[in-house]
């Protein structure tokens, strides 16, 4: 995700430096390596954003049976995919 923002700031860097400019990094961004970085950048803030809320359970001192630990494992990554894959499908 540091990498990511590190893009970003490039990306507002591009964009104030003018069309020229702006035009070959959005060409970079939506080439087929762009494309998986920032899927795999999408994902891994789903992840973040999912496990933060799971922590946020821990802290309230509820969900730390195995059971429960393991379900909530699983529903960050379920989610995770699901909350990837519909942004993808609506920014696409």
């Amino acid at each position: 995700m540091s990498v990511g923002l590190i893009v970003l700031a490039a990306w507002l860097i591009n964009a104030a430096a003018g069309p020229a400019a702006y035009e070959r990094f959005a060409g970079l961004m939506t080439s087929i390596v762009g494309r998986l970085l920032l899927f795999g950048w999408s994902f891994a803030f789903f992840y973040h954003f999912a496990n933060g809320a799971r922590h946020l359970v821990w802290d309230t001192g509820h969900g730390f049976e195995e059971r429960q630990a393991i379900a909530s494992a699983w529903f960050v990554v379920v989610f995770s995919i699901a909350a990837t894959s519909a942004f993808w499908a609506f920014a696409a």
